[in-house]
């Protein structure tokens, strides 16, 4: 008897790695490009199951602060009681059970959960129950606050209406000429900021199509820049630069009668590729990429009700309509144009914030060699730190001819200024332990 108890195999701590953690966020970012989420939707979807699961973590150790007391109505979590849980792998059951609320196909996700509670089930099925019964718990917690934030509410709001009588208001471009996405978005909670307001832009030069007017002007050089890179050729620098940095989810493809989409990641999903490059560069532990992540994704979510803000205040016309009613009726930009206002660009936005939030965690001078493309046929780019790619992020949107300088340059001013903000409001690390 002493000899088969000592040959009976023990159970063995489930261990959580930063991979399991990247695979989790991997299928959740090919879940929203299959269901083909709108960068602002996309936006929540990434910050609630990383919320839930840093909250799990913050546990742990002192290292880190909860974001309870430095988040909107976030209340506590309820602690685990049960020694037998294993406080990451309850991390990843609340990421992967918020992220199936969130989304419409939940089979990567469900198959990629599958497969991690067997091997953890045979790991150790005590410490599996205990750790999953804990997930869950805190993920019902998180998603009670979650469904406080408006969200359901502008879903039954009014569609946005197009003012045809005032010719510098934005109008539905080609080729699908869909309605305005998201006009109430800036009625969400905000996580960090005291009101979508807060880091409104500078105005928009005033509209005006006098020639040497500042707002012709800048339509004027969106037209002529993009009309000399196309003589370039599709080797051009400038086109290689706007490819990369389209994010556009929803690309529409007309052949004849048909048209089908081409999909892609959102400009939050390929920040959300930047920061896993970051971490995994700087071998990050399980603890420390979910730190970055919730940072990050806090930040984008914030950015883009503050973009959206402006954009359905200012409601400006896009580039495209106006060349096409007064330059040139053929002219098309050399990405497609989305389908909402012009002002501020939101790629900017977005970037400046994320650019700004790593740059704090990783420094001024990170290099990193960005492959966040390449599942989607473009090559990778090699940056020398956050805010180049920020800036390069940026002026792909005149490249492209969707944005004006404007919207560029003041957008990028504005998401760094919410980055700031993020940063100053949510110290997550506790430098006094």
């Amino acid at each position: 008897m002493l000899l088969f108890a000592s040959c009976k195999k023990q159970a063995k701590p489930i261990v959580i790695t930063s991979q399991n953690y990247f695979d989790i966020v991997d299928k959740l970012t090919q879940t929203m490009v299959n269901d083909i989420f709108s960068p602002p939707v996309a936006s929540r979807i990434y910050v609630y199951p990383n919320i839930a699961a840093y909250e799990i973590i913050a546990q742990k150790h002192d290292k880190y602060n909860a974001l309870s007391t430095k988040i909107k109505s976030l209340k506590a979590i309820p602690k685990a009681n049960d020694t037998n849980v294993n406080l990451d792998a309850s991390a990843i059951v609340a990421y992967m059970e918020l992220s199936k609320q969130l989304v419409f196909t939940q089979d990567f996700i469900n198959n990629y959960q599958d497969s991690l509670y067997a091997v953890w089930k045979k790991t150790n099925k005590l410490e599996f129950e205990a750790s999953k019964a804990y997930g869950i718990e805190v993920a019902k917690h998180i998603s009670d606050w979650m469904h406080q934030d408006n969200y359901s509410q502008t879903r039954t709001m009014s569609r946005f209406i197009v003012n045809v009588d005032d010719s510098s208001r934005w109008q539905p471009t080609p080729p699908l000429y869909m309605d305005g996405i998201e006009p109430h978005w800036m009625k969400l909670r905000t996580l960090t900021l005291d009101s979508a307001t807060q880091y409104k832009p500078q105005n928009h030069p005033e509209f005006s199509l006098e020639k040497g007017s500042d707002f012709y002007k800048e339509l004027n050089e969106v037209y002529t820049l993009t009309t000399a890179i196309k003589k370039n050729g599709n080797d051009a620098e400038e086109i290689k630069i706007a490819q990369f940095w389209d994010c556009n989810p929803y690309v529409a493809v007309s052949t004849g009668h048909l048209t089908t989409a081409i999909k892609k990641i959102t400009p939050g999903a390929h920040w959300v590729g930047i920061t896993k490059i970051a971490c995994k560069k700087s071998n990050y532990n399980f603890e420390d990429a979910i730190h970055a992540n919730t940072l990050i994704t806090i930040g984008i979510f914030d950015a883009f009700i503050s973009c959206w803000d402006e954009k359905y205040r200012s409601n400006l016309i896009r580039p495209e309509t106006l060349i096409n009613q007064h330059l040139d009726k053929n002219w098309k930009p050399l990405l497609q144009t989305p389908p909402f206002p012009e002002y501020t660009s939101g790629h900017s936005v977005v970037s400046g914030t994320a650019s700004t939030i790593l740059t704090n965690i990783f420094g001024n001078n990170f290099s990193f060699v960005d492959n966040t493309e390449v599942d989607y046929g473009l090559p990778t780019r090699t940056f020398n730190s956050f805010n180049q790619a920020a800036q390069e992020a940026a002026i792909s949107r005149l490249y492209g001819g969707i944005h004006y300088r404007a919207a560029v340059d003041n957008g990028l001013k504005q998401g760094v200024n919410v980055g700031k903000h993020v940063l100053e409001r949510i110290n997550l690390i506790n430098t006094v332990l």
